[in-house]
């Protein structure tokens, strides 16, 4: 940016931190002004890493992808064509046909799963192992015997898998193997253990264990003290995200763990307290709609299009409209959140969208109905288009400078500029638009620049806050509780890195610091640069 441009770009945001943050409302209640409560209901790893510390065997969870190597040959496993065929042992290089997805029985037993979706299996006629089975059977049922990073498989009758010299793979070594370069012992490469949520965590630990933890962190990562911190701090409504098995409480099907429900009641009894609404999401619908551990998905695959999962998705839609339709703090029910542009065909999302919609009004004229774009390669004007619903239909795009090479190398000032330009762009367009209203459902004061000092922050932050505060349904910051802290609202407030409400963004130092950088020295903004 040259001097002018700096100079320019100053003037423009010194002018929106003097001007008044004003909100307008939507049916007689202020813009949405929100808080999403993630990382509760429905589990992210990666929110509280510390719920997954007591798992044994912790690094190999469901979905994990391994690849294993002959210590022998020297050679990977393989599916030839990523599974529906044969099993050889003579890739130089582990790539798709090379990696596989755990499926935890116990913490030594394990099913793997081919790149195409067949497991492996042992033949009962000759001990060959294939990649032939649609689903795991006793026979693809392996245990695994660890030494550090070698390991031995073995069916659940004893005998162990070993190479041969023409490269196939049976189960038929019958004595224990030692350790050394024998053709029983493999190398176990741990692709990715990315996946962490309810899945993982349940059927890590098993059932009861998982129960004592989920019961704990169910009563303590939210309290009613949060609901107090979020009204004293200007939020007035808090987006919710649950899992499906919420409708099946207290009892939802294995490996899923009963008590949400009773925590959301909670937290509809602590809204009306306090005077927040409501926005129930449905994060995690039956067979993953994106494949990412907020969906709860098993191994990372995408299976929700199917119409058995929508069935059972409209069901919980159901159960939570009937429960909550009449309640005061209910705003909003969202139908799905982040359903996959890659898997999920927009014609298959637009007929359950307008099924849900139906459900909601079926039980209540008055609460909105929330619709997620899909993530990907997707517009949103796609919904706008689709013709869901007549009434309280709002559409929700998440806005993150972030997970995206995109925005990996943009300094300080081009992140913000990025906000005042495109984002504002694009939801003036989408304002115009003759049809739902907008919903900034997920966003955060987090970015790639490296470094950055906590006045960076606060531009940042300021500039979405003025930005998204133009949406017409209004906003939602991903998230209360973190463990990382720039994402961890609580944090950012306390420690005046997102000035917003109480922490009071009309500060006099603040405004002075920000008319020196923007408007006469320009000494803050090259720093921006990262």
């Amino acid at each position: 940016m040259g001097h002018c441009g700096r100079w320019v770009f100053g003037f423009f945001i010194l002018s929106w931190v003097l001007s008044p943050f004003t909100l307008s409302s939507v049916d007689g209640f202020s813009k949405i002004r929100g808080v999403n409560l993630g990382g509760w209901l429905v589990v992210e790893g990666w929110i509280k890493p510390s719920l997954f510390d007591g798992i044994p065997n912790g690094d190999m969870l469901d979905g994990t992808q391994v690849q294993l190597k002959s210590v022998m040959l020297q050679k990977y496993v393989s599916a030839a064509d990523g599974g529906g065929s044969n099993v050889t042992v003579d890739r130089d290089i582990g790539s798709s046909w090379e990696t596989f997805k755990l499926w935890r029985v116990s913490d030594k037993e394990f099913q793997f799963r081919c790149f195409q979706g067949q497991f492996l299996t042992s033949s009962s006629v000759d001990d060959l192992i294939s990649a032939t089975a649609d689903m795991p059977t006793m026979t693809g049922t392996f245990y695994v015997e660890r030494n550090d990073t070698r390991v031995h498989i073995k069916l659940l009758t004893g005998s162990y898998l070993q190479v041969t010299n023409d490269s196939l793979l049976y189960s038929n070594y019958q004595v224990e193997p030692g350790w050394d370069d024998n053709a029983a012992t493999f190398e176990m490469i741990i692709v990715s253990n990315s996946l962490h949520g309810d899945f993982q965590l349940a059927n890590g630990y098993g059932h009861d264990v998982a129960k004592q933890v989920l019961t704990t962190h169910r009563s303590n990562f939210v309290t009613e003290r949060d609901f107090d911190f979020l009204y004293q701090n200007g939020i007035n409504t808090v987006r919710i995200p649950v899992g499906w098995w919420i409708a099946q409480d207290p009892n939802p099907p294995a490996p899923f763990i009963g008590g949400s429900l009773a925590a959301l009641d909670r937290a509809f009894s602590w809204a009306q307290t306090y005077k927040l609404k409501c926005i129930i999401d449905l994060h995690a619908a039956p067979g993953s709609q994106n494949g990412m551990e907020h969906s709860a998905s098993r191994d990372g695959s995408v299976d929700w299009p199917s119409p058995n999962y929508i069935s059972q998705t409209l069901d919980a839609i159901d159960f939570l409209s009937a429960r909550y339709a009449k309640n005061s703090a209910l705003l909003g029910i969202e139908l799905l959140n982040e359903p996959s542009a890659s898997a999920v065909p927009l014609d298959v999302l637009v007929s359950y969208y307008m099924r849900g919609y139906q459900i909601v009004r079926n039980y209540s004229s008055t609460a909105y109905v929330i619709i997620c774009q899909r993530i990907g390669n997707a517009d949103p004007m796609e919904l706008y288009q689709a013709n869901i619903g007549t009434s309280k239909i709002v559409v929700d795009l998440h806005y993150y400078n972030l997970f995206d090479p995109y925005f990996d190398n943009m300094s300080g000032v081009e992140n913000i500029q990025f906000i005042f330009k495109s984002r504002a762009s694009q939801l003036q367009a989408l304002n115009s638009a003759n049809g739902p209203l907008v919903f900034i459902g997920e966003w955060v004061n987090e970015w790639s620049v490296p470094n950055a000092t906590q006045i960076q922050y606060q531009m940042f932050g300021r500039a979405q806050l003025e930005v998204y505060n133009n949406a017409s349904f209004g906003w939602s910051y991903w998230t209360l509780k973190n463990d990382r802290v720039h994402w961890d609202f609580e944090w950012n407030i306390k420690n005046k890195y997102l000035l917003f409400g109480s922490s009071s963004i009309k500060s006099p130092n603040f405004l002075l610091v920000l008319a020196l950088a923007c408007g006469i020295s320009l000494l803050i903004l090259p720093g921006l640069n990262g």
